[in-house]
């Protein structure tokens, strides 16, 4: 299926400075949102605390909902609409990890049931300890530094094969020097901060230009990402962990198929400048592109519609991810390997 002309000719290089603005402009307003909220707002897998689902029979009112919770001691609490506006569904969210019993479902239907006058179901209760929220938090964020690196050995293995040897030794420097810090209880986000920036320093020194390209692509989605779930104070949760894991996934296949046209016409057209054969490439891998994107967001949109709210922040970070991923890779990674096309005429 030939979804786009076979010699259309946009000159994607040619934008790559705008590109560039848009890119940092995101990238500062997602970091100057976390900094602002300090971090997204963890739910109760990382932060700890209970979360209890009920279900009414008729409309009751928000703050009818706290009062009768506050007559049982839970401690401060967050009340939220769930689900379609018709079902009288609300999720109750506090920071303080009770004892999950029938015992204590009972207690709270009770108070509820007295608080508003009406008869509550209590369909779900969630009680996560703080330690084990914060041994989670830490837990994803190792599990998406290591899917980074292990990215970056792939990449350099399939695309600089000769430097496949250093890769290997780099990536073992890496995970021990995690291992090392980790010791002296720094901060797990501090820590995976610096292990980044030793990770593309190396590549930098090493000329791993695919990987650098690459990982500069990823960083920028989870960024971005991340920064919109801040901006809209949307939860972030495990299942959002597994959503920015998966744009990970999607954004990498999109970069190694232009990345692999790139190399082919590297050694098709020697004679052609970088800039006419990565705009070439990237051309004539846009149709696969596009219809990518458009058949992966068709399912994430319909999950986001008629998934439910338990999956409706998942599929939200998919359909970002989606939009985000086909845009760094188009004008992020594949850029800075025309800019280091120019570092290597300078040297």
């Amino acid at each position: 299926m030939q979804f786009i002309k076979s010699d259309i000719n946009i000159n994607f290089v040619g934008k790559r400075k705008i590109a560039f603005i848009i890119s940092l402009t995101m990238i500062f307003v997602s970091i100057a949102s976390l900094l602002i909220n300090k971090g997204p707002r963890y739910g109760i897998d990382f932060a700890g605390g209970t979360l209890i689902q009920t279900k009414f029979l008729a409309p009751v009112h928000i703050d009818d909902i706290k009062s009768g919770l506050r007559t049982i001691d839970l401690g401060k609490s967050s009340v939220q609409q769930f689900g379609d506006q018709n079902d009288y569904e609300y999720l109750v969210r506090t920071d303080r990890s009770s004892m999950t019993t029938q015992g204590f479902s009972s207690k709270v239907q009770m108070a509820l049931e007295s608080a508003t006058g009406n008869v509550v179901e209590i369909r779900r209760v969630e009680m996560v300890g703080p330690q084990v929220g914060k041994d989670l938090r830490e837990k994803a964020l190792f599990a998406m530094f290591y899917a980074l690196l292990g990215i970056t050995i792939y990449i350099s293995y399939r695309f600089e094969s000769k430097l496949a040897l250093r890769s290997g030794v780099m990536a073992g420097a890496l995970v021990g020097a995690v291992y090392l810090l980790s010791l002296f209880n720094v901060s797990v986000p501090y820590l995976m901060a610096a292990a980044l920036i030793v990770t593309l320093s190396l590549f930098w020194f090493l000329e791993l230009k695919y990987a650098m390209g690459a990982i500069v692509a990823l960083i920028h989605d989870v960024t971005i990402t991340v920064g919109i779930f801040s901006i809209f104070d949307i939860e972030f949760t495990l299942p959002i962990i597994a959503a920015l894991l998966t744009i990970i996934g999607y954004s990498l296949n999109d970069t190694i198929i232009i990345f692999d046209r790139i190399r082919e016409n590297l050694r098709k057209y020697q004679k052609k400048t970088p800039e006419l054969l990565i705009n070439r490439s990237v051309n004539e891998t846009l149709s696969r592109t596009i219809l990518t994107s458009l058949t992966t967001l068709v399912v994430v949109v319909a999950l986001f519609v008629l998934g439910g709210g338990i999956i409706h922040d998942f599929a939200f970070a998919m359909i970002v991810g989606v939009f985000i991923g086909t845009y760094s890779s188009i004008y992020v990674a594949s850029p800075i390997l025309l800019a280091w096309q120019g570092r290597g005429r300078k040297k």
